[in-house]
């Protein structure tokens, strides 16, 4: 495999984990100030933000994160395989 493709597969990969850990981070009482947290909700606020306002309210639940990651892993496939034709 092309070693682009690769990085793109990669940061793709970390970036679903980073989506994984807060939603972990969610589940338990944690400082919300603490550093790692506030890098984990840094990072993924850009993508769970305008999910969570289209997405319908459902209790004491967010699927936030689950719907963040789903699109997140089709993104990175589709852009690993547009540019695998391409490179």
């Amino acid at each position: 495999m092309n070693p682009v493709l690769s990085i793109v597969q990669l940061f793709f990969q970390l970036y679903s984990f980073a989506i994984l850990g807060r939603a972990l981070v969610s589940w338990v009482q944690v400082d919300p100030y603490h550093p790692a947290v506030r890098f984990l909700h840094d990072v993924t606020e850009p993508v769970m933000a305008p999910i969570r306002n289209v997405m319908p309210a459902t209790g004491m639940f967010d699927f936030t994160a689950i719907v963040a990651m789903v699109l997140v892993q089709t993104a990175g496939q589709l852009t690993v395989a547009l540019l695998g034709m391409v490179l």
